[in-house]
C-alpha cells in the first residue's frame, strides 16, 4: 500500500472508509498527543481525559465508516469539535460539581522544566511565575480558560480554534481578549509581577 504517512488526512480518511484499518492507524499517531494533552487540560482529571479521549475516536470511526464524514480537509478540527462536544457533555452531567482540581493529574502540562535555565535563581522565579499563570487561568471562566488553552499552548490560529469550538471567529478573538484583560486585572489585583 505505500507509506500511509505520507498520505494526507484526507486521504487517510478515504483509505480508513473503503476498509484499511491502518489508515486510522496513522491519524491516530499524528494527533493523539495534541488531542489528549488538550482533554486532560480541559478535565483536569486523567481516568475521565481517558474515557473522552477514546470516545472521540470512537464516534469519529463511527462516522467514517457510516460514510457520513463529510469535513473535507479538516479532520484535525473535526477531531477537536468531537473531543470539545464531549468536555462540554462531561460538565453539564457533573452539574452543580463548580470546583475542579488539579491534584487528580500526575503531571502539570503547564510547568514544564524544559522552559527553566540553569541558573537556580532563574529557575526558581521562572516556576513562581508559570504557578502564578497557572492559577490566574484556572479563575478564569470555563470558556475563557479553554480559549487560552488552544490559542497558547496548542498554537492553534483562530480560525481553527472557532472550528473547534463551534463558533465564529469574532467570538474567538472576544473571549480570548476578555480572558486577558480578566488576567491582567487579577495581576494588578493580587500585586503579582510576571516579569522574569
Amino acid at each position: 500500500m505505500g507509506n500511509l504517512n505520507a498520505l494526507k488526512d484526507e486521504q487517510l480518511v478515504i483509505l480508513y472508509a473503503e476498509g484499511v484499518n491502518r489508515a486510522f492507524d496513522v491519524l491516530l499517531d499524528r494527533y493523539k498527543n495534541k488531542l489528549f494533552s488538550y482533554i486532560v487540560f480541559s478535565v483536569k482529571n486523567k481516568e475521565v481525559a481517558e474515557d473522552i479521549f477514546q470516545e472521540t475516536f470512537v464516534k469519529a470511526i463511527v462516522t467514517i465508516r457510516g460514510n457520513k464524514y463529510s469535513e473535507t480537509g479538516r479532520f484535525y478540527q473535526w477531531i477537536m469539535r468531537i473531543a470539545h462536544n464531549l468536555i462540554i457533555d462531561h460538565f453539564r452531567n457533573l452539574q452543580g460539581a463548580n470546583v475542579l482540581s488539579n491534584d487528580d493529574v500526575d503531571y502539570d502540562l503547564l510547568n514544564n522544566s524544559d522552559l527553566c535555565e540553569d541558573n537556580v535563581e532563574d529557575v526558581l522565579v521562572k516556576e513562581q511565575v508559570l504557578c502564578d499563570v497557572v492559577s490566574l487561568v484556572e479563575r478564569l471562566p470555563q470558556c475563557q480558560r479553554e480559549i487560552i488553552n488552544l490559542r497558547y499552548y496548542q498554537n492553534l490560529s483562530f480560525k481553527e480554534i472557532a472550528d473547534i469550538m463551534g463558533i465564529s471567529i469574532n467570538t474567538a478573538l472576544g473571549r480570548v481578549r476578555y480572558a486577558v484583560i480578566n488576567l491582567r486585572k487579577m495581576v494588578a489585583a493580587n500585586n503579582i509581577s510576571l516579569s522574569v
